[in-house]
């Protein structure tokens, strides 16, 4: 079973695919949303189906908005693959890094990808992400984090290098904040139906093979992540958290960074596929961007 959004953006309708056939949700919620998991909305589109309650509908060839609408919030870990950390130039944390993106980066798996105004450094970043059913705070162990996830999906945290360390002023969310920097989907699929310990993630750039990895080689797996978060942050039904990429991203030094005209592919075993392609960001005044700000 798969959640989608489907639509131009705005607009999106909730649907359910099964053995490849979509099923309208609209009897049952506006939208794919946080109100609708915390009432257990996954449980809900399960007895429905069941009941042949759901019509069938037809979005072939319609937009793959995000999965799941409106995340409060975009919850990161950094460096949580050891070989990523160590092309990164660091050592494998010893505790959760953590910083945050904008909610409203988050777009469709196969929307454009806006380069800001002369980036030279942006980066792919193929993760699991994380998908937050329940109100989570002060966990009592790694244990219960399975009761307040909704799902699994496929998440790209762009990232824009120079901004995210050379200007950073100490902190990452200047690389991570971007327009567009977190296309996420096509699918929410309910985490009693993944394993997320054992998952294959791999990217493309233009064809060409950058990331090849298992979650299984996670530092910190999903259920350390979600009750440490919750010992520092509430963690709301809805909310994002994306779990950290493996080795081969540009940052590496053995690829280029991307550019207007690349595309990039990203897959998750069992949750999906994504395709993007890299444009200039559009209406830019000409006095925008990093390159014109004045110290």
């Amino acid at each position: 079973m798969e959640l989608q959004r489907r639509g131009p953006a705005g607009q999106e309708i909730p649907v359910v695919l099964v053995d490849g056939r979509a099923h309208d949700l609209r009897g049952l919620t506006a939208d794919i949303d946080g109100a609708f998991l915390a009432a257990d909305g996954i449980d809900r589109v399960r007895t429905a189906l069941a009941a042949g309650e759901l019509p069938e509908i037809d979005v072939a060839d319609t937009r793959i908005g995000a999965p799941v609408a409106r995340p409060s919030a975009v919850v990161c870990i950094g460096m949580n693959y050891a070989a990523h950390a160590a092309e990164s130039g660091a050592n494998p944390p010893e505790v959760p890094i953590i910083f945050f993106k904008h909610p409203a980066t988050v777009v469709g798996p196969d929307d454009d990808v806006h380069l800001p105004p002369a980036s030279e450094k942006t980066d792919w970043e193929v993760e699991l992400g994380v998908i937050i059913a329940k109100p989570a705070r002060y966990l009592p162990n790694k244990e219960a984090a399975a009761d307040v996830i909704a799902g699994y999906v496929v998440s790209n945290d762009i990232s824009e290098r120079a901004y995210q360390i050379e200007i950073s002023g100490g902190q990452w969310s200047k690389g991570k904040c971007c327009e567009t920097f977190n296309p996420l989907g096509p699918s929410l699929v309910p985490a009693d139906e993944v394993d997320a310990a054992n998952l294959r993630l791999a990217s493309w750039v233009n064809g060409e093979p950058r990331q090849d990895s298992n979650t299984s080689d996670l530092i910190f797996d999903v259920p350390q992540i979600i009750y440490e978060l919750s010992q520092f942050m509430p963690l709301e039904p809805g909310d994002l958290v994306n779990t950290g990429t493996p080795q081969g991203v540009a940052l590496s030094g053995r690829f280029p960074y991307l550019g207007v005209g690349d595309s990039m592919k990203l897959v998750i075993e069992g949750l999906g596929e994504q395709n993007q392609r890299v444009i200039a960001a559009p209406d830019v005044p000409p006095t925008a961007g990093v390159a014109n700000i004045t110290r």
